[in-house]
């Protein structure tokens, strides 16, 4: 009789604990409330197919030699960054004119030379200190047997990308809707070649990590891939449900509301073969707890090959696939609270 009663109330217990959580899962999504509708949909469409096209095709030109890292192509790429955020009136965090972060040949493998992080900001109006960062990686392979390995969309998309949405919050700002939290834009140096320049900036970061809310990261997203080849309204998604749900469900109500795009989250699963959560520059961010999303599109058939150039780019879809990604940053950098970690729920 008395195992049946310990039984019985472990039952009762763990039901309770169940329903506990359950409640709080459910009060998370409905504390979720997405306001200004209009306003954050007037600046996500200042971002058009026809300028990220045009900066696509200037950012993956041959003059940049395949952007290896260290090389003569990829400073060519950081010094081309840096011109567009100067011309665009968008400060550096580093004393307002200082873009790059540099990173000595010492940090990088054996053979690479000296390298950096490019670095532009929006300063927030309520809590400055506090920072959502956008990143992509701004180098690719360089050239190989005479062949230029331009990286169009790797990660050619994913840097135009973030030119277009720092230019989205740069006139929002200036008609009066500066983002209460700072928004870093950080093209990031070295993927490629083993996530460094990420690994750099965590280790050395601008904004401290502690009030660091979430990084979106972008590597990839301005293809189709096999799997999705008779409809191409996707993205895939990575990682935004493991350290914070709320980032999750905030994702997903932005997209729901505004741009209905297949979310896809199979490489989500942490028994994927193919490791993705760990091969983009977001992992060194979620190796320190910060909420991460990655998005991507996934491989396709010019993945790591020459022939990955912008005529293949779909730019209506990089320009659906951006937009979602900049209303999502502007949600987290208006709304009134940091993001609740699982360990919290």
């Amino acid at each position: 009789m008395k195992s049946l009663l310990i039984v019985s109330a472990l039952t009762l217990v763990g039901s309770c604990a169940t329903t506990r959580y359950s409640t709080k899962i459910e009060n998370l999504k409905e504390g979720i409330q997405l306001s200004d509708s209009t306003t954050v949909m007037t600046y996500a469409n200042t971002i058009t197919a026809s300028e990220l096209k045009s900066q696509l095709y200037a950012f993956s030109a041959d003059d940049f030699e395949g952007r290896e890292t260290g090389k003569e192509g990829q400073k060519k790429a950081a010094e081309f960054l840096k011109f567009y955020y100067t011309e665009q009136g968008i400060h550096s965090p580093i004393n307002d004119t200082i873009y790059f972060q540099n990173i000595p040949a010492s940090y990088l493998p054996e053979g690479t030379g000296s390298s950096e992080n490019v670095l532009a900001f929006i300063k927030g109006s309520e809590k400055p200190d506090e920072v959502i960062i956008i990143s992509a990686h701004l180098d690719h392979l360089g050239v190989e047997d005479g062949k230029i390995y331009n990286g169009a969309d790797d990660d050619g998309s994913g840097t135009t990308a973030i030119m277009e949405m720092a230019q989205a919050f740069k006139i929002a700002s200036e008609n009066g809707h500066r983002p209460k939290r700072s928004v870093l834009f950080l093209h990031l140096t070295a993927e490629e070649i083993g996530l460094q320049g990420s690994q750099y900036y965590t280790e050395n970061p601008i904004f401290k990590l502690e009030k660091t809310m979430a990084n979106l990261n972008i590597d990839m997203i301005g293809r189709i891939d096999n799997k999705h080849k008779d409809n191409g309204n996707y993205l895939y998604l990575i990682g935004s449900d493991r350290i914070s749900k709320e980032l999750h469900y905030i994702s997903e109500k932005i997209n729901n509301r505004y741009f209905n795009i297949d979310l896809d989250y199979t490489y989500n699963d942490e028994n994927d073969r193919n490791r993705y959560y760990y091969r983009s520059d977001h992992y060194n961010f979620a190796k320190q707890n910060i909420p991460v999303i990655f998005y991507f599109n996934g491989e396709h058939g010019d993945y790591h090959q020459a022939s990955d150039t912008p005529d293949k780019i779909d730019y209506e879809l990089l320009e659906k696939r951006t937009r979602l990604i900049f209303a999502t940053a502007w949600h987290l950098a208006n709304q009134e609270t940091t993001l609740v970690h699982n360990i919290n729920l």
